[in-house]
């Protein structure tokens, strides 16, 4: 493994423009491309493809294409977990979604961030910082979760929430950014 690889999984600032995450990008966009098709033959094997394309994948996942990721390798999901239709899921850092969660459609888990500084910007680099999805979690429509985010168990966000900050479990939270409302009992 380069250094350069080997700093993007530790966390660190790395330039994405490597030949090995080169590599690794071509596999993803093959195996997003065969899951994304149309058709009787891609529907039947999509099981087989998400089990290639991602980290980990329990029983009874289902994700609906379109569905993109940066890599797949670094995404874990919890059996019997949903996603909805446009998922974007950017894993240049670990992405951990537990069991029995829904994803509403076009949900972005992002954990790719860039530098402030407008020179180091304008390099290229960024860095990875990691996603954590409790158990039975629902992320409405358009629920964007950021870098470094944890969102506990039980909880639930509602459609269009920008999630830049941990929840706890057992809440529902609204809005941009997203905002604890109440208990879930």
């Amino acid at each position: 493994m380069g250094d350069n690889k080997r700093r993007m999984l530790a966390g660190d600032w790395y330039l994405p423009d490597d030949p090995e995450l080169a590599a690794d990008t071509e596999r993803r966009f093959a195996l997003c491309a065969a899951y994304n098709a149309d058709g009787g033959a891609a529907a039947a094997d999509r099981a087989g493809i998400l089990a290639e394309l991602l980290g980990s994948v329990g029983p009874d996942v289902r994700i609906r294409p379109p569905f993109q990721c940066d890599f797949g390798r670094y995404i874990r999901i919890g059996e019997g977990t949903f996603v909805n239709f446009g998922a974007v899921f950017l894993d240049v850092a670990p992405i951990t979604i537990g069991a029995h969660c829904q994803l509403g459609p076009n949900v972005q888990l992002l954990t790719a961030t860039h530098e402030l500084d407008a020179a180091r910007r304008r390099e290229g680099w960024e860095k990875g910082v990691p996603i954590t999805i409790g158990d039975n979690v629902w992320l409405g429509g358009g629920v964007i979760v950021c870098p470094g985010v944890t969102i506990g168990e039980n909880t639930v966000v509602g459609a269009g929430a920008v999630v830049a900050k941990d929840l706890p479990a057992g809440v529902l939270a609204v809005g941009n950014p997203a905002r604890v409302v109440r208990t879930l009992s």
